[in-house]
């Protein structure tokens, strides 16, 4: 008995590692973006995202994130919607993609991305091609960040459940592209 208790320990203990640190992205960097349409809103108001139409204007940031209303990505779409208009500033849109509560996206694109960028509503089919299935809840996305150059391919790629951290490093990968420092 205690030796299965011991290794049922040890097992929480890996799982708790594992939850902590940051995954690989799941499309790596030089992959080619797939392209997508999903229903999506900003400011309050319903559109169709196209991600090749959005790539003619220059690099995208794309996010996923697992659901809207809940607190790490609140945190995460406030993060971003500070950061919009230095994106903004190097040619750069910002896209926020989620599969989850996406009945509410329309209010969280007001509340949360304060009118500064676009969310959309990712269905099964878009988060299996990204390969971004949240693990712990399947219906849902996980935490991945990408930027895409306009000629689809994937700068930057970065998993991580911890919201801190993927502003930045696609602030640094937009600069990179554009040669800022």
């Amino acid at each position: 008995m205690s030796r299965l208790f011991a290794g049922f320990a040890a097992g929480l203990a890996l799982c708790g590692v594992l939850a902590a640190s940051p995954a690989l992205a799941a499309l790596k960097v030089g992959d080619k973006a797939p392209d997508f349409t999903a229903p999506a809103a900003l400011a309050g108001k319903d559109f169709d995202f196209a991600l090749s139409k959005a790539l003619k204007k220059g690099p995208v940031v794309l996010y996923f994130f697992p659901a809207a209303y809940t607190s790490g990505c609140t945190a995460e779409a406030h993060e971003f919607a500070e950061a919009t208009p230095a994106f903004e500033k190097l040619g750069a849109t910002v896209i926020g993609v989620t599969a989850g509560n996406v009945d509410r996206i329309k209010d969280f694109s007001k509340e949360h991305c304060r009118d500064k960028f676009a969310v959309a509503a990712a269905n099964a089919d878009l988060v299996k091609t990204y390969d971004v299935v949240l693990p712990q809840k399947a219906e849902w996305s996980n935490r991945t960040s990408y930027v895409i150059a306009p000629n689809g391919k994937i700068l930057m790629a970065y998993t991580d459940g911890n919201f801190a951290g993927h502003v930045s490093r696609t602030m640094e990968a937009v600069k990179a592209y554009k040669g800022v420092k």
